[in-house]
């Protein structure tokens, strides 16, 4: 079994990398190729470019950098036609990916989708492209499957792996004493994307709302799980903008942060998702070129931002996105999470419903989708 996938930042590598695990569980000569991460590589994934290549997010930084994007799309194409693997499948990334399905599609390669695009939030007319790119989706919640029949795209519902990889009761002791933490210390997670140009508009806030916090709770400490290639662009950053505020960056550790921490300030992404099965209060930033932004919030379908409130279908934590998104407004919001422990007792029971509702052993329902789809 050779299939061609295709991954485009931090969050597609953790996803694709637990499907391998299935993949390879069902098919044990399992051999994927195409784009992929340090996670995919750890589990024996070929990668001919690495997926940091597409990690960009915006439209004006999309443009800086569309030559470079668009001739690796081209190069992969004409590659993975010449050697047609059994299968194709593009996880997430879909303004790189489904322009890609669509042409291995036409020339008979069976394309498949792992994660609806956010057709629900923004950009619905999506919908009608993925039924001309993908043979099949593999929706992560349940309610979009519905939602792509309706288009006439095949869909089924797998779960979240990472409802799968993250433990129902997070633990907490053990992350502490892998981090060096005592028990009872108070902890924020800051977590300012996995994207440089996430980093370059997000960190500054993020920071300096740090320094406010450290002025007002000398004993808070501070923790930056910093994503693979990033830590020469967020240390500046942190001497800039925290000078002389125990910031501790770790080389990813996000996971054993989250099972630690009391609360996370957190850039809007699949991160928020992590923190929610982690059951951690959270406060969600988010901010990108003006420019992307204005395009962005013209195409917006629902109030919400951030995956905790869309899921729960209201605002469970607090978004400060763009314009709202500045130091004192924060810092203000963290103080609130860390001192209301009704508030974070609801969060926890809301999460674990939550958790529980994206539980499905995704990997292999993920597997026995593709066995179907390919008659393998």
């Amino acid at each position: 079994m050779k299939l061609a996938m295709v991954a485009g930042e931090a969050s597609g590598d953790l996803l694709a990398s637990l499907l391998i695990g299935g993949l390879q569980t069902r098919w044990p000569g399992f051999q994927g190729v195409g784009i992929g991460g340090p996670r995919m590589n750890a589990s024996g994934f070929e990668s001919w470019w690495p997926s940091d290549k597409l990690a960009v997010r915006g439209y004006v930084e999309v443009l800086r950098h569309y030559r470079e994007i668009s001739g690796i799309r081209e190069r992969l194409a004409e590659r993975l036609l010449a050697e047609r693997p059994q299968a194709f499948i593009g996880v997430d990334a879909p303004d790189f990916n489904l322009g890609l399905e669509k042409r291995l599609k036409a020339a008979g390669i069976p394309t498949i989708h792992f994660v609806c695009p956010s057709i629900w939030a923004w950009r619905g007319g999506r919908a009608s492209r993925m039924a001309e790119s993908c043979d099949h989706v593999l929706c992560l919640f349940p309610f979009e499957p519905e939602l792509l029949h309706a288009h006439g795209v095949k869909a089924s519902y797998v779960g979240h792996p990472l409802a799968d990889a993250i433990p129902m009761v997070p633990p907490r002791a053990a992350a502490r004493t892998a981090l060096g933490l005592s028990p009872d210390e108070p902890v924020l997670a800051i977590l300012p994307g996995s994207r440089r140009s996430e980093i370059r508009y997000i960190a500054p806030a993020f920071l300096q709302a740090a320094a406010l916090l450290h002025s007002q709770r000398p004993e808070l400490r501070f923790l930056l799980p910093v994503a693979p290639g990033l830590r020469t662009l967020v240390e500046p950053l942190l001497a800039q903008f925290a000078p002389g505020v125990p910031v501790r960056l770790l080389d990813g550790r996000s996971h054993e942060v989250l099972a630690a921490c009391d609360a996370t300030l957190i850039a809007s992404g699949t991160a928020t998702l992590e923190a929610a099965l982690f059951k951690v209060p959270m406060v969600i930033g988010y901010r990108m070129h003006p420019l992307s932004w204005q395009l962005m919030k013209r195409m917006a379908y629902q109030p919400w931002v951030g995956l905790p409130n869309i899921l729960c279908r209201e605002f469970v934590v607090p978004e400060r996105i763009q314009g709202a998104c500045t130091p004192a407004q924060l810092a203000a919001d963290v103080l609130k999470s860390l001192d209301d422990a009704a508030g974070a007792a609801r969060l926890r029971r809301r999460f674990t419903e939550l958790h529980e509702l994206l539980k499905r052993d995704t990997a292999r329902a993920a597997a026995d989708a593709l066995a179907q789809i390919l008659h393998a």
